[in-house]
């Protein structure tokens, strides 16, 4: 028998399913969090007779998320978030587990977008969503599909901008749970998570060493604390660029040296850049780069690094190796960007570690319950995940580590509520 996710889904590749099914088994492995809230799901079915469409970077743990959502009885479509980071034999092994996947890996720009299109036709109840993909795509461009949607959760720093920018202007239409705000995502994720797959990509797609080596840090937000952390772990030279004072003064202390771009333009090997801005680096930087230097984004968007200013000085763009574009200048000198100046760590790696995705994807399945069973008291706009499910992310996390902590007592409790 055929199933229908075969039959309504667009991958590249049905023959590759076996080797989907095997990296999508391996994650699961170490995904205890995540095993054990599916357990859950299984047990009480919270999304029994629901439509969830799911926008992330689609590898093998997001796949498992997926399977997740679909084992609390939910009818689930996938699409990817960035064309690069999208893995061809774990879309086609979701498919051979019942699930709809309108995804490929690096499509043209206007297929891409057809298939996001694609994921919310089928008219979702719920939604999980990276970078405000599909929530920019509907209030944009069709608020029809607004219609049939109680609520969804988010998964990026980028995503939350734009939401909380939708919801400044009115617009915003829906309950979202803010995932990365909370501190299971944000503390360990964006600092644990991005610090070691980002060097995972570039180490993987240049095989250049970083110890000795200068490393300029574009942002230090939780990001860029985690790459810096890593970057000096294997031995480089730190430099931190920020436009926050505060944080300025965080990097200063944690032992970097902090100044202007225009400065660390001139001194750096690798250019990481963290900050889900755009225009961080412009002509002006790679004027006064050195030859050979590196630049990579971990950002949501490929605008960080301005990409045309870069193809303007040019005199030859070439591909020097798998995801790596060498662009040699006037001068003489070669500009290195790495993976498009897309994600590094995603597309040119395969982005954080599983026991990382375990506690931030538990956090996107607790929070789209949530939403759920609240949407209509919570109303629209964005929402915390609520502290209680936070911290039962990192007991559960504890739990399957064999850690035990200790609770306070009720006079420990007294003392705290008092004023006296």
């Amino acid at each position: 028998m055929t199933l229908p996710s075969i039959e309504k889904s667009i991958v590249a590749d049905m023959a590759l399913a076996p080797e989907g099914h095997r990296k999508i088994e391996w994650v699961s492995a170490h995904m205890p969090v995540l095993n054990r809230i599916r357990a859950e799901f299984e047990r009480d079915l919270p999304f029994k007779g629901l439509k969830v469409t799911i926008c992330l970077h689609l590898e093998a743990k997001t796949a498992y998320l997926a399977k997740v959502v679909q084992a609390g009885g939910a009818e689930v479509t996938i699409t990817g978030s960035n064309p690069l980071s999208t893995q061809d034999d774990v879309c086609a092994a979701l498919v051979e587990d019942g699930i709809t996947v309108f995804a490929k890996y690096n499509p043209e720009p206007a297929e891409y977008k057809s298939l996001v299109l694609h994921a919310l036709e089928t008219k979702p109840d719920l939604i999980i969503d990276d970078g405000g993909d599909l929530i920019t795509l509907m209030h944009g461009e069709r608020p029809d599909l607004l219609e049939t949607i109680r609520g969804g959760a988010e998964e990026t720093t980028t995503g939350i901008i734009r939401l909380k920018a939708l919801q400044k202007e009115g617009t915003l239409t829906l309950p979202m749970v803010a995932v990365n705000d909370a501190y299971c995502k944000h503390l360990f994720d964006n600092r644990y998570g991005t610090g070691q797959s980002v060097f995972d990509g570039i180490i993987r797609t240049t095989n250049l060493m970083i110890a000795g080596a200068t490393v300029v840090v574009v942002g230090y937000g939780w990001c860029g604390k985690g790459v810096a952390m890593r970057a000096k772990g294997l031995g480089a030279n730190v430099i931190v660029t920020e436009v926050d004072a505060i944080k300025a003064v965080e990097a200063h202390m944690d032992g970097f040296h902090v100044m202007p771009m225009i400065e660390a333009a001139k001194k750096g090997n690798f250019f990481i850049t963290v900050t889900g801005n755009k225009d961080v680096i412009t002509g002006e930087h790679y004027d006064v780069m050195q030859d050979g230097a590196i630049v990579c984004n971990a950002g949501h968007f490929d605008v960080e690094a301005n990409k045309p200013d870069l193809a303007a000085r040019a005199v030859s763009i070439r591909t020097a190796r798998k995801n790596i574009e060498e662009y040699k200048l006037q001068d003489g000198r070669r500009i290195y960007l790495l993976a498009e100046g897309r994600l590094v760590n995603l597309g040119a790696a395969d982005g954080h570690p599983a026991e990382i995705m375990d506690m931030t994807f538990a956090l996107q399945a607790v929070g789209l319950r949530y939403v759920n069973e609240n949407y209509e008291q919570l109303g629209a706009g964005v929402i915390n995940v609520p502290y209680e499910l936070d911290e039962q992310v990192a007991r559960y996390r504890l739990e399957s580590l064999g850690i035990g902590i200790d609770s306070l007592s009720d006079a420990q409790k007294k003392y705290l509520d008092s004023w006296s």
